[in-house]
């Protein structure tokens, strides 16, 4: 069902293709405009919003490669359909190029034509999520935000884990949200009113990791005081969290190992044992079972920790999520310091999304955090923006010069490598001589010589 606001142009030279066009998808509730040529089409979209634009190839004057080539550039809210009577590879090539979303060989059908318009539409939809930081299609799941294949993935995982009773090992690199994901499981199980107890295996001295862990009774070692429930006992009925489980001394992978598998702890210093009940998930950003072969881990905690496993993808492969957060993170951080939601220049967003985010979204959410509080201005753009990701840019630190400048210095640097073989400089060039030569006399590089 379109919505009533989904505005369509239809631009082609063909007053019947236009009409055709026109009637089929007013039909299905879109509104829609049509325009002749490229040049009404320029104007109608400087006027108007449109969602979505519906283009022949080939038209009188201008064709509807170069419309595309502008509403790629000017309207980045819009997306572009090509149809054409003259299907090639090469004219499907040069669309998509462009910036078009999908190509149509005509005569093509209702529902071929249906079918793409949807599509196009589906994608204006989430790319006016990601600029105004809205997210209907997502929304917030489980605590964590993002519409990429591999996070829906790690949606119906959490889904699955939660039912279950099972233990939980959870992977990926530092920063991508093992925590949030160990407590969505535990928030949307059967013991989400039960206690859910996080643990930093690597912040807990080496001599007093068991004692952390399963407790201690009064007088067990010099300066327990008092007896002392463990992590275990405290997360009893409910569910313990050990991040960075690869960080435990052998010692007490051995002692986690007989938990997991008898359900009871002992305490140090104490004479008996104590039964729990438990759901261990753990998390690391290691690789297991390369530790394991290697003696740092042991190979049979590490399959009884890896009944479910849920894999984490690093920021960098998460496509559109990365925006998303950084307006989520835009938000929250402006609403803590009562300032104005900044925006994002469109050069912004691209560094976003092209840069490797080592640190992944615990990085993105401490960017966004200095840049609400220590720009001044609303609109972020890249000078705002750190240095390391400045650099990562495309083209960055790169001069802005003339094409034949260009041309000229790489002409002359390929000379200079045959030594000034023009024969071989112009195979080299893909030329022939005759052009070389005319290219030399234009740069005055003969004069040089």
């Amino acid at each position: 069902m379109a919505k009533a606001s989904e505005r369509i142009l239809v631009v082609d030279d063909s007053a019947e293709t236009r009409e055709i066009l026109q009637r089929t998808l007013a039909g299905c509730g879109y509104v829609v405009l049509t325009a002749s040529g490229v040049d009404k089409a320029v104007h109608i979209l400087s006027e108007s919003q449109i969602d979505l634009v519906i283009t022949d190839l080939r038209m009188p004057k201008v064709s509807g490669l170069d419309l595309i080539r502008h509403v790629h550039e000017n309207f980045v809210d819009t997306a572009v359909i090509m149809i054409t009577g003259y299907a090639s590879i090469d004219s499907a090539v040069s669309a998509v190029k462009e910036g078009a979303e999908n190509y149509l060989s005509k005569p093509f059908t209702d529902d071929e034509l249906f079918a793409a318009v949807s599509a196009g539409l589906s994608k204006v939809q989430s790319s006016k999520a990601v600029h105004t930081g809205t997210d209907d299609v997502a929304g917030e799941q489980f605590g964590l935000i993002g519409r990429s294949p591999c996070m829906q993935r790690v949606f119906a995982s959490i889904s699955k884990a939660a039912l279950a009773n099972a233990t939980v090992l959870i992977t990926g690199e530092s920063g991508t949200g093992k925590e949030l994901v160990a407590r969505a499981i535990h928030y949307n199980s059967l013991v989400a009113s039960a206690p859910f107890v996080p643990v930093n295996c690597g912040g807990i001295p080496e001599g007093l990791v068991e004692s952390e862990l399963f407790g201690h009774v009064k007088g067990a070692f010099t300066g327990a005081i008092t007896t002392r429930a463990g992590f275990f006992i405290t997360a009893d009925r409910g569910t313990i969290f050990l991040d960075e489980i690869a960080e435990l001394i052998p010692a007490a992978q051995a002692k986690l190992l007989r938990v997991l598998e008898d359900h009871h702890v002992q305490m140090v210093g104490a004479s008996r044992t104590r039964e729990i009940e438990v759901r261990v998930i753990a998390a690391t950003n290691k690789d297991l079972p390369t530790l394991f072969k290697k003696g740092l881990f042991r190979e049979d905690l590490f399959f009884r920790l890896n009944v479910i496993t849920i894999e984490l993808p690093p920021l960098r492969d998460r496509e559109d999520d990365v925006l998303l957060m950084a307006h989520h993170f835009a938000a929250k951080f402006a609403k803590q310091n009562d300032t104005p939601v900044p925006t994002f220049s469109d050069r912004v967003l691209r560094a976003f999304r092209t840069y490797n985010w080592p640190g992944n979204i615990r990085e993105l959410e401490n960017l966004i955090r200095r840049l609400v509080v220590m720009t001044d201005h609303s609109n972020i753009d890249t000078s705002d923006l750190p240095a390391p990701m400045r650099h990562a840019l495309p083209g960055a630190g790169r001069e802005l010069r003339a094409l034949a400048e260009v041309e000229a210095e790489h002409i002359r640097f390929v000379l200079e490598s045959v030594e000034n073989n023009k024969t071989r400089a112009a195979e080299i060039l893909g030329i022939d001589r005759k052009t070389l030569r005319e290219k030399l006399k234009n740069y005055r590089m003969d004069e040089a010589e």
